[in-house]
């Protein structure tokens, strides 16, 4: 064993073992004490704020989190709650929300926080169905009844119904006669016998590659990773964090790793009710020119749309960077020249460097698995294991698969014992999917570069593989402007194609003002991306290359799969969900000659929802 710039290296044949040789330090045995904590520590402090219908913020701070999660959590002990009928909760990001989640969190009742796309789809609401079938939830929460009316429907009739609003006139306890319980002994009592392994809660995976799965979350995993994330970011304690955020909260990144940051470090979240979608933007924007944040944490197309912002906003650019000193990307890769831009526009505004980072996890590891360090920039994209996480890389197809142990690994997936026993190795690590590679084989404390997903990666009918992951950066690079986004064909095909998802601002800067369906035929549009493609494809050769394009109209859809509740595209759930746009691209002329570098854009109207 030899260590390496403070990594530990051990190799067993063709198996790699990494860990970090800094130890993890201690950590709560259950994360409701950080409330308790800061609840006597800073009372007064916000912990969370939304802004309310007369535009200021609605606060709770954590003396008032404290007290309402005692009196919510002894009402929920008077029901017949447990993990086999947990609290379910349908609705987005809130205060109520919140205080719900708490109430749960403080008496050691599991909850689980449910897409609200599931519960909203203009479908036959299978994936919500499903969801509830599995959790078998004895509560279901919702803002206002009438806005989850169709779900609703779908909730058996022996699950208590809990709202804000009963605005449909059906049948709802108000959550404020959960806030009414004024007997807390029983729920001091569930406090105190919580543990390390008492189930926090229920997260549910995307459900893109098949049916959703029920990740186990406890409360070892949850503050296991809050620690693990304060020794990595060691000034994240320095001063309680200031947060403005929209990501989910029924997903990893928002429900654990930002969330979590606020009741560990004793922090304040302002909640972003605006998204990075067109008509919804503003609102991020109004929010971020009024709340300055110690720490921004976004997901890719996030970023993607603010850049343009910042760079024409001087005020926009002073209140983001005023006092932030770490930006946390997620969900997918980052295009190098964003960061680029974003490191120098936050240099140039706050005179000083501001780091953007990021690392590699999952639902099932709660969620902070790797880091990456301003010093392993810009040739490392993944870094490094955080303290605690012991890394093993084992050779799959030609890659390395990351596989992860530690305590903030989850121990499976609820009621589904065949993908528990699946998603582990004969070691007990978890199976991560994620290929990785080093950055300097000789050398691994140089960092890890992401290699793919390996359910992703493909044959070709040559027998030739393709490494779906970075070959979707890449030419998701080279395609702009002009695309927002691509996905990767070729299974069991002659040749590489690609869905592409235009940005039509950027086409109708270059082709007028037409409809979405006019402007993928237009041949201003159509040499802009031919272009682009014979730049991509001058140097590229076999599963490198790109054969054909094919145009979409619509956009990608959440409910269909085809989009994470993070906004970053799923490569299974488009190609799933556009198997005829599929059928279409390997229709056109593009296969006709792969060794051209004419590849043929092939465009298609695409009227169909």
């Amino acid at each position: 064993m030899a260590g390496q710039g403070g990594l530990s290296v051990r190799r067993d044949g063709e198996t790699i073992y990494l860990r970090t040789v800094e130890s993890l330090a201690a950590y709560p045995k259950s994360l409701s004490e950080r409330l308790v904590y800061w609840a006597k520590a800073a009372p007064d402090r916000t912990f969370m704020a939304r802004r309310n219908a007369d535009g200021g913020w609605t606060r709770l701070t954590f003396a008032q989190a404290l007290e309402k999660a005692r009196v919510i959590g002894a009402a929920l002990l008077q029901r017949d709650l447990s993990a086999e009928r947990p609290v379910s909760i349908l609705s987005g990001n809130s205060l109520e929300h919140a205080l719900l989640s708490l109430g749960c969190l403080y008496v050691g009742l599991p909850w689980c926080p449910i897409s609200p796309a599931y519960a909203q789809s203009a479908g036959d609401l299978a994936k919500l169905r499903y969801v509830l079938d599995l959790i078998t939830p004895g509560l279901v929460f919702v803002d206002d009844t009438a806005a989850f009316a169709r779900a609703l429907d779908v909730v058996g009739e022996d699950v208590e119904i809990v709202a804000v609003h009963a605005s449909d006139g059906r049948p709802a306890t108000p959550l404020t006669e959960l806030e009414a319980t004024s007997s807390l002994a029983e729920a001091d009592a569930a406090f105190a016998a919580i543990n390390p392994d008492t189930i926090a809660k229920f997260l549910l995976t995307s459900g893109s590659t098949g049916s959703p799965k029920a990740v186990i979350n406890t409360h070892r995993m949850l503050c296991a990773n809050q620690q693990m994330i304060a020794q990595t970011v060691p000034d994240l304690g320095e001063e309680p964090p200031v947060m403005i955020d929209w990501l989910p909260w029924n997903h990893t990144f928002g429900g654990n790793k930002i969330v979590g940051a606020a009741l560990y470090h004793g922090g304040s979240l302002y909640i972003d009710d605006g998204r990075p979608v067109p008509g919804k933007f503003d609102a991020t924007l109004a929010n971020l020119r009024e709340i300055s944040p110690t720490i921004y944490f976004n997901a890719p197309v996030g970023f993607e749309m603010l850049l343009p912002h910042l760079e024409a906003d001087e005020a926009l650019r002073r209140s983001l960077f005023a006092r932030c000193r770490w930006i946390f990307y997620a969900s997918a890769g980052l295009a190098r020249d964003t960061i680029v831009r974003l490191e120098r526009l936050a240099s140039e505004t706050a005179g000083r460097p501001i780091h953007m980072h990021s690392g590699l996890g999952s639902t099932e590891t709660a969620p902070s698995a790797l880091w990456l360090s301003p010093d392993l920039k810009p040739a490392s994209d993944l870094g490094l294991p955080m303290p605690g996480v012991e890394l093993k890389l084992t050779p799959v197809e030609g890659k390395l698969e990351a596989r992860l142990r530690g305590p903030s690994i989850t121990p499976g997936y609820w009621r589904n014992p065949e993908l528990t026993a699946a998603a582990f190795d004969d070691e007990g690590f978890y199976r991560l999917g994620d290929a990785v590679r080093f950055v300097d084989s000789a050398d691994p404390s140089k960092g890890l570069v992401f290699d793919g997903r390996i359910a992703e990666d493909f044959k070709l009918s040559s027998g030739t593989w393709v490494s779906v992951g970075p070959l979707r950066t890449r030419l998701l690079a080279a395609l702009k402007p002009l695309a927002n986004d691509v996905v990767i064909a070729g299974l069991n095909r002659k040749d590489v194609r690609a869905l592409v998802f235009p940005d039509f601002r950027v086409l109708r800067a270059l082709a007028g003002d037409k409809p979405d369906a006019a402007l993928i035929e237009d041949a201003s549009v159509h040499n802009a991306f031919i272009n682009r493609l014979k730049s991509f494809g001058a140097d590229q050769g076999g599963s490198g290359r790109v054969a054909a394009l094919l145009l979409l109209t619509r956009p990608p859809r959440i409910d269909l799969g085809e989009l994470t509740d993070k906004g970053s595209i799923s490569q299974r759930g488009v190609l799933k969900a556009r198997a005829e746009d599929v059928e279409r691209l390997y229709a056109s002329a593009g296969d006709c000659d792969v060794v051209s570098l004419a590849p043929v854009l092939e465009t298609v109207r695409a009227g169909r929802s």
